[in-house]
């Protein structure tokens, strides 16, 4: 009987550490995948549920979305202008058994096929559409990415192109070019300016031909102009509606005396 107590306590004991070593905990976020005797049994949890000591082996996968920062790749793009650029990919694991048996490390495969897929877009890719048309990109980039890593129970929610790095010589183009483009609008604004100036002052001189008084007025609107700026120096413009009139009058004038010189010559011819 005393030989017995001591077996029931290893017993006892050994139970006991089976128990303990068979619990498993996964948390919300997290899924198990159960091997038993190498093959896979599928994914479990969250929860707390038993495996088979030393027959069951569990490997957790975090579901939650993973921020991926792809370092500044070197490229060519279409135009033959070297780059740099760098993005940041966000991802998730959809499928936990596919993630662990299809890929070794589905986080360092996805990040290898971000970088090479960054540089294949951007090769492809003009340099004014990187600048300009970021979200084309980034939707071409999420695209291929979420393809290649389908197999691997793995998807790409998000990829964002952060920075796009020139060169000097590049950067002074481009300042160039811009600057170009700013004298360029600026010299059409002020040709769109003058031509509107110029069809403006062409109704304003039929309007004012039209009415005898207009450019009297005008000329005494000027003069006032003139006086409030407390110029010692007083312009008065004569109206050419009174000069017109002595013009008229001295024409008729000089008209009336070859008319009278023009009468006797007719009473001798009779």
């Amino acid at each position: 009987m005393e030989f017995l107590i001591p077996i029931i306590c290893v017993v006892g004991v050994g139970l006991i550490v089976l128990l303990i070593a068979s619990i498993r905990i996964v948390q919300e976020y997290e899924r198990g995948v159960i091997f038993r005797l190498g093959r896979v049994m599928g994914a479990k949890g969250p929860g707390l549920f038993f495996i088979i000591p030393i027959i069951d082996k569990m490997v957790k996968v975090d579901l939650r979305t993973i921020t991926l920062d792809v370092p500044a790749q070197e490229a060519i793009t279409g135009d033959n202008v070297t780059v740099k650029v760098n993005a940041v990919v966000y991802f998730r694991v959809v499928d936990p058994t596919a993630a662990i048996i299809q890929v070794e490390d589905f986080r360092r495969a996805t990040w290898q096929i971000a970088q090479t897929s960054l540089r294949n877009v951007i090769g492809q890719s003009m340099m004014d559409q990187i600048l300009q048309d970021r979200e084309q990109i980034n939707d071409t980039l999420q695209h291929i990415i979420d393809e290649a890593t389908e197999p691997w129970g793995v998807k790409v929610s998000i990829v964002e192109i952060k920075d796009v790095e020139l060169n000097s010589t590049m950067v002074r183009a481009m300042a160039r070019q811009a600057e170009a483009e700013r004298e360029r609008r600026a010299k059409i604004i002020q040709a769109e300016g003058d031509f509107q100036s110029a069809q403006k002052l062409s109704e304003a001189a039929r309007i004012m031909n039209s009415e005898p008084g207009a450019m009297t007025l005008r000329y005494l609107q000027t003069l006032v102009e003139i006086g409030v700026e407390q110029n010692t120096t007083t312009i008065f413009p004569i109206p050419i509606d009174i000069i017109s009139e002595f013009i008229t009058a001295k024409n008729k004038s000089d008209a009336t005396p070859t008319a009278k010189l023009d009468e006797p010559a007719s009473d001798d011819a009779e």
